[in-house]
């Protein structure tokens, strides 16, 4: 039996470690678009766009690639709100037919993209619009059924789930790796039938290291998954997880926080109308709305930096090729440490594990408690970065680069920490993809924002960055709710416990 939990566990560091290189190396390369858009104009891609404009007074010719940038900035568009939107079709995917299932799906997607790329040209630039979009969609699809190994180490739940974020954030630095190949002679074909051959390995993966369904929280003992698997110990699992479907009739909600037990996956037709009901609430309180709130005004922040990131530079740089490329290069470098930074948050949120709970507090409740200074911080962060990103000085954008992954990597990784905590795990995939989908039509407000700087505001966007930083200070109100909800409920523990003690002594009198 000792050899038995030793194999156990080295499977459990394998998955961990092979998941934490799949999302580093290929869930988010998309968010990495800033640099393959250096690329894609030396292929000359839309690069039919671009118009000359003579100079009356001098008789100089000058290339205008306005509408070039446009272009380049809705297919981010495009492929950031799939990316999201569609998280709630993956979700429930997840929830419904497991890991298997929706890896295989992901990785097809993915491949896809990848190869739309590597046979795209300049004549045929229309095919970044799939392209892109499959890879981001391919890419989300890896990292949530990746999320799940948290659950394999209960104690560090909330800090692998911010790694395999942050994993997420820095794999943008594959397009950096792209960039500097191209710059050395490897062409981009070249590169992008290298990433679709590495399917093969979230194919091996799949099959050896991730289960059929979903790995359950908590973890039962001497649970295992993947190829070689006992058929007594997968029974035990099978029938650990229908004991945790029954107990799923006795879930409550109180005042905004859930109070109920992980229910695994795998439900029955009688079961799924409760379950039905019992998400309607979960969508309807204050915590999920305010969440939505809080990721939505972020997320586009974010996005509109990113999408709009390459004219940024052009602008401030007085369009020298060298300083852009420079710049250009300084940020991608800066995405390789968001998987250094997600890490923070994880032990932030999971800093009071191993220490006694407050009387009569349960678990989740000194989860939600610890999840409070964390979305606090990640506000704080999206503040400073705007008000950076808002100051029209190019040195600065270095600070502003630090700042975006920084906080970045904070917003990713506490955004699903924070719903595995406040929800149960049986809703994880539902709940996670209709947060990302709600998002995501939010963030199709940079297209008319990019569409506003380029046209009523001459290309300076220094007073759509204003509007954001002031539309940025609502976020502050998450976390301000979620203290007071904890403030709220230990003050409630600590009224009934005196009020248990008075009944106590006065019944003790009455005996006497």
């Amino acid at each position: 039996m000792q050899g038995y939990e030793v194999g156990t566990r080295l499977r459990y560091r394998l998955t961990l470690a092979s998941g934490m290189l799949e999302c580093l190396c290929f869930a988010g390369v998309v968010f990495g678009f800033a640099s393959l858009v250096f690329v894609l104009k030396e292929d000359e891609y839309f690069s039919q766009l671009c118009v000359s404009i003579t100079d009356a007074n001098s008789n100089l010719t000058s290339a205008d690639c306005s509408r070039q940038d446009e272009q380049f900035s809705l297919v981010f568009t495009v492929a950031s709100f799939l990316n999201n939107f569609l998280t709630l079709v993956n979700g429930y995917l997840f929830d419904r037919f497991g890991t298997m299932v929706t890896r295989l799906l992901g990785i097809c997607l993915y491949t896809t993209g990848t190869l739309l790329v590597a046979f795209s040209s300049a004549v045929f630039s229309e095919l970044l619009f799939p392209a892109l979009s499959c890879i981001a969609v391919g890419g989300i699809l890896l990292l949530l059924t990746n999320m799940q190994v948290g659950n394999l180490f209960a104690a560090h739940r909330s800090t692998i789930i911010t790694l395999y974020n942050g994993a997420f954030d820095s794999s943008s630095a594959v397009f950096l790796i792209i960039k500097v190949l191209y710059e050395q002679g490897i062409c981009l074909r070249s590169s992008f039938l290298v990433l679709s051959f590495c399917s093969i390995i979230h194919l091996l993966r799949t099959f050896l290291l991730m289960p059929r369904t979903h790995i359950p929280y908590p973890l039962p003992q001497y649970y295992t998954y993947g190829v070689n698997c006992g058929q007594a110990n997968t029974y035990n699992v099978e029938q650990f997880e229908r004991m945790r479907d029954g107990a799923m009739t006795d879930s409550q909600q109180s005042g905004g926080r859930v109070n109920v037990p992980p229910a695994p996956e795998d439900g029955t037709e009688a079961q799924d109308s409760g379950k039905e009901a019992s998400f309607k609430s979960f969508v309807l309180s204050w915590f999920f709305l305010w969440h939505i709130l809080w990721l939505s005004i972020m997320q586009l922040r974010h996005y509109l930096f990113i999408g709009t990131l390459n004219p940024r530079l052009n602008r401030l740089a007085n369009n020298d090729p060298n300083l852009v490329s420079q710049y250009t290069n300084a940020f991608a470098m800066t995405q390789l440490c968001g998987v250094l930074c997600a890490p923070w948050n994880g032990l932030l949120m999971d800093r009071h594990k191993g220490k006694p709970l407050a009387p009569g507090e349960t678990e989740q409740e000194a989860d939600l408690r610890s999840s409070s200074l964390s979305l606090f911080l990640t506000s704080l962060q999206c503040l400073l970065f705007s008000v950076c990103a808002s100051v029209p000085s190019l040195p600065l954008q270095y600070l502003t680069f630090v700042l975006q992954v920084l906080n970045r990597s904070f917003l990713y990784g506490g955004n699903a920490a924070f719903i595995s905590i406040a929800f149960p795990a049986c809703h994880f995939g539902k709940l996670y993809g209709l947060v990302m989908s709600m998002s995501a039509v939010v963030s199709l407000l940079q297209y008319p924002c990019f569409a506003l700087v380029k046209g009523a505001l001459d290309g300076d966007p220094f007073f759509v960055d204003i509007a954001l930083t002031l539309l940025t200070l609502l976020v502050f109100i998450h976390p301000a709710y979620v203290f007071i909800h904890c403030r709220r409920v230990a003050r409630h523990r600590e009224d009934n416990t005196q009020t248990e003690v008075t009944n106590g002594s006065k019944m003790a009198e009455a005996t006497l």
